[in-house]
C-alpha cells in the first residue's frame, strides 16, 4: 500500500508546452496521484452535445507514462455558460427570490432536471471513454457539493420539496401534526400549498426549516447517486466526492455510506492558534465517517489561500506538520489544491505546489521533502488504523435545529463540540465521532453535547449505554424529538432522565455581553477521580435550573440566580455511570473535568511523549506521530526510532512545526 501524494491538476489553464514540464516536476516531487478535470466541463463540452476529449486523452496518457495515477473528476460542479443561457431555469434562486447568474461556479439548482440530464450525459461520455484507462485510480464525482449553493428556493425546488414531503408524511394531515401548524394559522389543506421556507415576515416554522435542510442535503445526494449509477454501469474503480470538514448544509453521516473512500478538503487558518486543535477534530471526523478506514485529504493549501481578509502564508514547516497530522489521524493520501498556481482567474492568489515564483522557492523545497518522506513512510503506516476508546456524538439535525432563529440559545453547535474534543484530546486521547443511535459498545466513554433533536431510539440507545459505559450528557440534549416537538414534563426524556438521575426545569443562559458571568464552585472530591473541577472555574455561555432526583452533585453554580444549583452531576448505574454537565466550562476547568470523567471511565491516560506546550501526539497502528505546534523546541520522551530521521527518538529535539514518527526499536540476535 502507498500514501497518495499530489493534488488538483488543471492543464487546461496552461499551454501544451507546459504539460511535459508538469510531469517532470511531478516525478521530482514524488507525486503519485493527480485529480484531473474538476472544472473542465466548458472545455470538454464547449457547445451542447459537442465533445472534445482529445486534450484529456493526451493528459491522461502523459500522466500514465510518468507513473502518476489519476483521480478523474466528472466535471459537473461548474456548468458552462451555455447551459444557463439556453436554460435559465437551471440557475439557483436564493430565499429572497434572487436568481443567481453565471460568472462564478456551482451555478445550478440541484433539483433541476435539465441540469441533471446534461450532467448525466457528460458523465456517461467520460465513463465510456476512460473506464479502462490504465492511469485511472479513482472517480471524483462533482466537487464540494453544496459549497456555494446548498439551498435553492426556486419553483423547481418547490415541486421537488413537495414530492419529498409526500414521500415522508403520506398525508397533509400528518404534515400538519408534525409541523405543529395549528400555531400561527399555518395549517395546509394540500401539499400544493407548501413552499420552501422563503423569506417571510417573521420566524418561519421550525420543523419546516429542518425538513428543508434535510431535503436540500438529500437533493444534493441524489445528484451524486445519479452520477455514481452511471459510473457503476461500466466501472469498478472506487468512487469518492470531496467533503468539507464540519460542513453544516450536508449531512455527511448519510453521505459517508455512499462513497468508497471518504475524502476531505480543509483549509485551517495558519495564524489562528486554535487551528491545529480544530484541524485535529476535522481529521477525526473524516476517519469516523468511514468507520475507521483510512481516508484521503483531497485538498489543502501548500501555503496561503485567497479568500480571507488577510491571506497569511503557512509558516516554514507548517504545511508538513499539518500533513502529518492528517496521516497520523488516519489519512492515506495527502493532496493539495492545486498543482500549479493559476496565472488568471479568481484563485490566482491561492498557493500551488508549483508557485508563481517557480521551483527555487521555500514552498517547492517543502513539497519535494514531504513527497520523499511520505513515499518512505508508506510501508510502515498505510492501511493501518487509529484506535480510540472515546467518542463524541454528532448530529446534523441537532446542528440545524440549535442554530435556527428563535432557538433557546445562540451558542454555536460546533463551538460546543470543539470544547469537548479539545478537552479530551488535550489529555492525549484520540476521539471518534459517532451517531447517537449507533452501536456504542466498543467505547468506554461517550460524550453527548447539545443533541437537541433526539429521536426516541437515540434517547433509549444512550440510556442503555449508560448501564455499561460512561455516558456524559451536555446541556441542550433531548429537549425535543427529531421533529422538534418538545418533550414535556422536564427536559431530557424519560429514559435519559432515569439513567442520569436529573431533569431540567428551565434554561438560564447568562444575559448581557459577559457570557462568563456564571461560576462553578469548588467541587467535592470523587473517591475515584480526585477533584472534578476544583479551584475557581467559569461555566460560560450556558446555565440551567437542574433538578436532581437520583444523582450526586459534583459541582454547583456559584453566582447569580443559579447560585447553589447543580452544574455537574453523576449517577452510578452499576456497570457504568451517567454524568450531566449543565454548562460549558472554560478550557482549563473543562480539561480538569474531562480528566475526572476519563478516570471514572477507567481509561488510563498515556504517558507524556514530549516536553513543551502545544505538542500533539496520536498513535496510528504501531507508529506514534508527534507534532510540535508550539513556538519553542520540544524534547521527545518516547523510546524508539524516528522513522523520518532514522535517529533514536528519546531526547530528540523538535523545532516549531517539527514532526517525529516514532516506532519502538527492535533488536535481533
Amino acid at each position: 500500500m502507498t500514501i497518495w501524494y499530489g493534488g488538483d491538476y488543471n492543464p487546461e489553464q496552461w499551454p501544451r508546452e507546459v504539460w511535459d514540464d508538469d510531469v517532470r516536476l511531478m516525478d521530482a516531487a514524488g507525486v503519485s496521484l493527480a485529480t484531473v478535470g474538476v472544472f473542465s466541463w466548458a472545455r470538454l463540452e464547449p457547445r451542447p452535445g459537442e465533445y472534445d476529449f482529445a486534450w484529456l486523452d493526451e493528459v491522461l496518457d502523459l500522466l500514465h507514462a510518468g507513473g502518476v495515477r489519476v483521480d478523474l473528476a466528472t466535471a459537473t460542479a461548474s456548468p458552462p455558460p451555455w447551459l444557463a443561457v439556453r436554460h435559465p431555469e437551471t440557475l439557483p434562486v436564493t430565499e429572497d427570490g434572487v436568481r443567481l447568474s453565471v460568472g462564478s461556479r456551482q451555478q445550478y439548482c440541484p433539483s433541476s432536471p435539465v441540469y441533471r440530464e446534461h450532467a448525466a450525459e457528460l458523465v456517461r461520455r467520460l465513463v465510456e471513454r476512460y473506464a479502462d484507462h490504465p492511469a485511472l485510480e479513482l472517480w471524483h464525482v462533482n466537487n464540494e457539493y453544496g459549497c456555494h449553493v446548498s439551498r435553492c428556493y426556486c419553483d423547481v425546488s418547490a415541486v421537488a420539496f413537495r414530492a419529498w414531503l409526500r414521500a415522508k408524511y403520506g398525508s397533509v394531515d400528518e404534515l400538519n401534526r408534525v409541523w405543529g401548524t395549528a400555531f400561527w394559522s399555518q395549517r395546509y389543506d394540500s401539499f400544493d400549498e407548501v413552499t420552501p421556507p422563503r423569506a417571510a415576515p417573521s420566524f418561519r416554522n421550525p420543523t419546516q426549516l429542518l425538513d428543508f435542510d434535510r431535503f436540500s442535503s438529500d437533493e444534493l445526494l441524489d445528484c451524486y447517486r445519479a452520477e455514481v449509477a452511471i459510473i457503476r454501469e461500466r466501472s469498478t474503480v472506487p468512487i469518492t466526492t470531496n467533503f468539507m470538514g464540519f460542513f453544516k448544509p450536508v449531512d455527511y453521516w448519510k453521505w459517508a455510506a455512499e462513497v468508497d473512500i471518504v475524502s476531505d478538503d480543509t483549509y485551517p487558518d495558519p495564524v489562528d492558534p486554535d487551528s491545529p486543535a480544530y484541524a485535529a477534530m476535522v481529521r477525526d471526523l473524516m476517519r469516523s465517517l468511514g468507520g475507521g478506514k483510512p481516508w484521503l485529504l483531497m485538498e489543502q493549501a501548500p501555503s496561503a489561500v485567497n479568500w480571507r481578509r488577510r491571506n497569511a502564508p503557512k509558516a516554514p514547516g507548517q504545511m508538513r506538520a499539518w500533513s502529518y497530522q492528517a496521516v497520523g489521524r488516519g489519512a492515506d493520501g495527502i493532496l493539495f489544491f492545486q498543482w500549479r498556481q493559476s496565472a488568471a482567474g479568481s484563485e490566482k492568489f491561492h498557493s500551488g505546489l508549483v508557485p508563481h515564483a517557480g521551483t527555487d522557492t521555500r514552498v517547492w523545497r517543502e513539497v519535494e521533502q514531504l513527497g520523499r518522506e511520505l513515499a518512505a513512510l508508506s510501508d510502515a503506516v498505510a492501511g493501518s488504523r487509529v484506535p480510540s476508546d472515546v467518542a463524541i456524538t454528532l448530529d446534523w439535525d441537532s446542528w440545524w435545529a440549535v442554530e435556527q432563529p428563535a432557538s433557546p440559545t445562540d451558542v454555536p453547535y460546533l463551538g460546543i463540540l470543539f470544547a469537548w474534543h479539545r478537552a479530551l484530546t488535550s489529555l492525549g486521547l484520540t476521539v471518534d465521532f459517532v451517531r447517537a443511535d449507533a452501536d456504542l459498545s466498543r467505547y468506554q466513554l461517550v460524550v453527548v453535547p447539545a443533541h437537541l433533536a433526539a429521536s426516541d431510539a437515540a434517547v433509549q440507545n444512550l440510556a442503555s449505554y449508560a448501564e455499561t459505559g460512561t455516558l456524559v450528557v451536555g446541556f441542550g440534549t433531548a429537549v425535543t424529538d427529531e421533529n422538534l416537538r418538545v418533550r414535556l414534563g422536564g427536559y431530557l426524556g424519560e429514559p435519559l432522565r432515569r439513567a442520569l438521575g436529573v431533569w431540567i426545569e428551565e434554561f438560564a443562559p447568562p444575559a448581557g455581553p459577559d457570557l462568563r458571568a456564571t461560576g462553578i464552585a469548588d467541587a467535592p472530591s470523587l473517591a475515584l477521580a480526585g477533584e472534578v473541577v476544583g479551584g475557581d472555574a467559569a461555566g460560560h455561555v450556558w446555565g440551567e435550573y437542574l433538578r436532581v432526583e437520583d444523582a450526586a452533585t459534583l459541582a454547583t453554580f456559584a453566582a447569580g440566580d443559579l447560585a447553589g444549583w447543580p452544574a455537574v452531576t453523576r449517577r452510578s448505574t452499576g456497570g457504568g455511570s451517567g454524568w450531566y454537565v449543565a454548562t460549558l466550562p472554560d478550557p482549563a476547568a473543562h480539561r480538569r473535568l474531562a480528566e475526572s470523567i476519563v478516570a471514572d471511565a477507567g481509561i488510563a491516560l498515556p504517558d507524556p511523549v514530549a516536553t513543551g506546550e502545544r505538542v500533539e501526539a496520536v498513535r496510528r497502528g504501531t507508529a506514534l506521530f508527534v507534532i510540535n505546534h508550539g513556538a519553542d523546541h520540544a524534547e521527545l520522551l518516547a523510546d524508539g526510532v524516528d522513522l523520518l530521521s532514522g535517529s533514536p527518538a528519546k531526547g530528540l529535539r523538535l523545532p516549531p512545526q517539527g514532526v517525529a514518527v516514532v516506532v519502538e526499536s527492535t533488536t535481533t540476535d
